[in-house]
């Protein structure tokens, strides 16, 4: 069974943070200019949380605050289920699915090591069919 550590192994574990004062509108700019859906945000140079479009929508547009003023540690999420590298990409869609959630924080002995998305897990289950079929069609033909 695939593992959480497969596709931090694939996509690489780098993330993309910034700090919990940063502006929303900056936050979107350098969104939009990675093309990512959620950045880390982080407080004394720790996670503290993710920021995504879902938290933009539902916590600035709908309450009508401001882009310019209002600060990315006032709406980002805090709440996500902490997952590490040894979880089963299966753990994680389970996760995924129940909560709503789009992005999942993996932590190696209580440290922040990547971001996961559901593409991520979608992308994985794809390559371990694959794999799987090509092993079958070798078993066959042998």
């Amino acid at each position: 069974m695939k593992k959480v550590s497969n596709i931090l192994a694939r996509k690489g574990s780098a993330v993309i943070a910034i700090d919990g004062s940063t502006t929303v509108l900056e936050a979107l700019k350098l969104m939009a200019d990675k093309n990512i859906g959620s950045v880390v945000i982080t407080e004394n140079n720790a996670y503290a949380g993710l920021l995504t479009e879902r938290d933009y929508a539902r916590k600035v547009i709908l309450q009508g605050k401001s882009s310019l003023e209002t600060q990315v540690r006032e709406i980002m999420s805090t709440d996500f289920p902490r997952m590490i590298p040894e979880n089963s990409v299966e753990t994680c869609m389970h996760v995924m699915s129940e909560n709503n959630l789009r992005y999942l924080p993996i932590f190696k002995d209580g440290i922040l090591c990547g971001i996961i998305s559901i593409s991520d897990v979608v992308t994985e289950t794809i390559l371990s069919h694959e794999e799987t079929i090509e092993q079958l069609k070798s078993y066959i033909q042998s």
